[in-house]
């Protein structure tokens, strides 16, 4: 067992757990973070991925040791049911999700997306969701609805 310090969704907090232990097992079972969801477990479908800095990055291959005195968001730490973030809104209003099990992955990796690039090209937005898997049919909605929020957020 070690102590790993690190960021979740903005708030300092530590944990003892076995460093070998992955992110997504340890998000969901000791600190009930229940958006990044089990989907393949070797880092390729993209339902656990939770935003490292600034990048999207799967937690069911991350194991504890690798995020010590990293900030970790996932989709609870972007928004709240009552201000909810732009990207949020803007899949709400695009109606861009179906079953729910892929979105959180794909919000996070859009969040990523515009954290590094707040005004990115429809090319670029399919680009930076590439890696997540999505069986619904929504992903043109989920293009629509990423520059929808870029948009909105250039403006505010």
């Amino acid at each position: 067992m070690s102590t790993i310090q690190f960021k979740l969704n903005g708030a300092a907090v530590s944990v003892d757990v076995d460093p070998d232990q992955t992110l997504l097992n340890v998000l969901r079972g000791q600190f009930g973070i229940t958006s990044p969801h089990f989907g393949c477990g070797a880092g390729e479908c993209g339902a656990c991925h939770v935003m490292v800095g600034d990048r999207a990055m799967a937690s069911c291959d991350m194991p504890m040791w690798s995020v010590a005195d990293k900030a970790i968001v996932t989709l609870e730490g972007l928004g709240t049911a009552e201000q909810p973030h732009p990207l949020q809104r803007a899949f709400i209003t695009e109606q861009a999700m179906q079953c729910g099990y892929c979105v959180s992955g794909i919000l996070i990796s859009a969040a990523a997306l515009l954290a590094r690039n707040p005004s990115p090209t429809e090319a670029e937005v399919k680009t930076a969701l590439d890696r997540n898997l999505c069986r619904c049919g929504s992903h043109n909605r989920m293009v629509r609805a990423v520059l929808r929020a870029a948009s909105e957020m250039a403006t505010s």
